[in-house]
């Protein structure tokens, strides 16, 4: 039996950390065997490093016959390409959830992937939990809130940026509405925030804080749920990005896994 095919969106540090695993033997079962990027050049010296193919598009990509397709690129890379993975016949492990923030698109994959008989998984980046998530809301009605701490910097090209906000020296509150919300003002900051709500209360009903917090590093994640028969925080730190990438790579290996957790 050959191995399983692995083909990737975006070729920039997450992918470089999935494409690495496979050569570290975290992933003995696939063989990478091909990367879209919007850049072109670094699209090709990604696979140049990694020894698979580089496309220039995504038909080119699904014509590869990828058995998993995993993305790290963005939320419009998720909207503009997942029908098509579905409909080539690969299942598709996402990293940029934002997407499914909209309801409309949300509901639309999860009807391809049913007739197509293939799996959207989502990956969950720097967060965790959603097993509990998702058990508590089973079994009653819940409340989820998200609390999020970042570096003021971390803010930059968004419209929550102020100058301002380099100068504080104690931590401000800069948002705070629902993951919905906060995903159409951060579409690229808070993608752990939509899978934390598609996991538990939906993304209209799960409320989220965020501050910024002078000298901090990293991503940190508060979680909480309520329900009548069940009570839950979870507190997420992560240093760097790098967490987003090892939890595809945990996706991958659970999809083949005789052992699931």
């Amino acid at each position: 039996m050959g191995k399983i095919k692995l083909a990737l969106i975006g070729c920039g540090n997450l992918n470089e950390i999935v494409a690495n695993s496979l050569k570290d033997g975290y992933l003995p079962e696939y063989e990478l065997i091909a990367v879209l990027g919007r850049d072109w050049g670094l699209a090709k010296a990604f696979a140049e490093r990694h020894d698979c193919k580089a496309c220039a598009d995504i038909d080119e990509l699904m014509a590869m016959k990828p058995d998993f397709t995993a993305e790290a690129a963005s939320v419009k890379a998720v909207q503009d390409y997942t029908e098509a993975i579905l409909n080539g016949g690969s299942n598709f492990v996402v990293l940029s959830i934002g997407a499914f923030a909209d309801n409309e698109f949300y509901e639309r994959i999860k009807n391809t992937a049913s007739q197509k008989k293939r799996r959207v998984y989502i990956a969950s980046g720097a967060v965790g939990g959603f097993d509990i998530l998702r058990t508590a809301a089973l079994m009653s009605p819940i409340t989820a809130s998200i609390a999020s701490q970042k570096a003021p910097a971390g803010f930059k090209n968004t419209p929550l940026f102020t100058d301002e906000l380099m100068d504080i020296t104690v931590a401000k509150q800069v948002f705070s509405g629902t993951t919905k919300e906060a995903i159409a003002i951060l579409p690229t900051k808070v993608n752990v925030a939509i899978a934390t709500a598609l996991a538990s209360a939906g993304p209209e009903n799960t409320t989220m804080n965020i501050k910024a917090v002078p000298g901090f590093k990293g991503d940190e994640y508060k979680i909480e749920i309520k329900g009548e028969e069940v009570r839950a925080e979870l507190n997420i730190y992560s240093r760097t990005s790098a967490i987003a990438a090892w939890s595809v790579i945990e996706v991958l290996q659970n999809a083949v896994a005789p052992i699931v957790f």
